[in-house]
């Protein structure tokens, strides 16, 4: 009770929370395991999540907590470094700490080596061209041997076309490495190096924990959300603003819309009418007319404009895909997730707002930290 009375709000608690953030932090990992999975439904997944996700928090609460308790103030970043080099029991601990390590690297690393071939060669792992949604499926057919013109003795027979080698061999190295290989190697050596020379990475972890760990947590799966569903989300503000202005008596701007709504029925003399289903609202119906002030004080002009750029990002890869698989039709076996509700948004938006003001905070604390010499916990 003293510890939380005396220690529970303090300076460093932001410090603690990007560093918590970026242990907890698995999103950029997510399609990876997921497309592992041998039977890729829904309950499975939750079932993954929520078993792995409980049983890291269980362990991270027990190893926070004890190690708190046991040198309250004088708590390190890396409670390790609090024990004597000679120490058994610390040493026990660091040899389990690199044997999850051994398993940890190899996930985190393929994410990383993945991120700068995407940011540097556009995706271009083996210096094939550039990646593209039909470069993509070209590769794919050629590395399973089924790409029209392979031979029984497995030489291949390509026919090569602008921006698409024909070829499965692979290069863009340096030295006698090829591409992939060049890059797996410099990306360990970007993380062996520092983990050679620095001892204490506590505030390296703070300073990245609150800025990649807010955006990775927080911020980016939920803009990532509110994209993907970024018509349905501007469907219920359009339903929402339409209700508004009828009320108000203002002007409607929805789009296939018959000019009816729940307080025009029932219409005397014409019981034929109806309130017209599946009524779409377009980004510009929703911005051009009168809003209320919750509009605003909602921050909804921003969710608004996220939702109208992952919609038609979303529309423009859908259809892209579509005209690779030549108007193929859809895999009936896959599950169809039920959309997404109203409570479902609000999480969404209140997640990107908390990894804002996290981000912030967590710099801000960081900088005071630095500056005053205050103990980090």
């Amino acid at each position: 009770g003293e510890v939380l009375k005396n220690d529970g709000i303090n300076s460093t608690l932001f410090v603690g929370l990007g560093i918590l953030s970026t242990a907890m932090a698995c999103q950029h990992s997510s399609f990876i395991v997921a497309n592992s999975l041998e039977n890729k439904t829904r309950q499975r997944w939750r079932w993954v999540t929520n078993q792995s996700l409980s049983l890291s928090a269980i362990l991270c609460l027990i190893l926070g907590i004890c190690g708190y308790l046991g040198f309250l103030g004088t708590t390190q970043g890396d409670v390790l470094n609090n024990f004597p080099l000679d120490s058994m029991q610390a040493n026990a601990a660091r040899i389990l700490l690199a044997f999850t390590m051994f398993f940890t690297y190899p996930m985190e690393s393929f994410v990383a080596r993945h991120v700068l071939i995407m940011l540097v060669h556009n995706g271009d792992m083996d210096a094939r061209g550039g990646f593209t949604l039909e470069n993509e499926s070209i590769v794919e057919q050629e590395e399973l041997g089924e790409a029209a013109g392979i031979g029984d003795d497995g030489s291949v027979h390509t026919t090569h076309t602008a921006g698409t080698v024909g070829s499965i061999i692979e290069g863009g190295g340096v030295l006698c490495m090829n591409r992939r290989q060049t890059w797996t190697v410099m990306v360990y050596l970007m993380t062996l190096l520092p983990a050679l020379i620095f001892s204490d990475i506590g505030p390296v972890l703070s300073l990245t924990g609150a800025v990649g760990g807010s955006c990775i947590s927080y911020i980016g799966p939920g803009l990532v959300y509110l994209g993907l569903n970024g018509e349905e989300f501007l469907n219920k503000v359009g339903g929402w603003l339409d209700s508004w202005r009828r009320a108000k008596g203002h002007a409607t701007t929805g789009n296939n819309n018959t000019g009816l709504s729940e307080g025009d029925l029932p219409v005397e003399g014409n019981a034929s009418l109806e309130i017209p289903q599946n009524v779409k609202f377009s980004y510009e119906s929703i911005t051009s007319g009168s809003k209320p002030l919750l509009y605003y004080l909602g921050l909804f002009p921003l969710w608004t404009s996220v939702a109208n750029n992952g919609a038609t990002h979303t529309q423009k890869k859908i259809e892209s895909a579509n005209v690779i698989t030549r108007g193929g039709s859809a895999d009936e076996s896959k599950e169809t997730l039920p959309p997404p509700s109203k409570w479902d948004y609000i999480t969404c938006m209140f997640f990107i707002m908390f990894g804002a003001v996290s981000a912030v905070a967590g710099v801000l604390s960081n900088v005071y930290v630095q500056m005053n010499g205050v103990d980090e916990v």
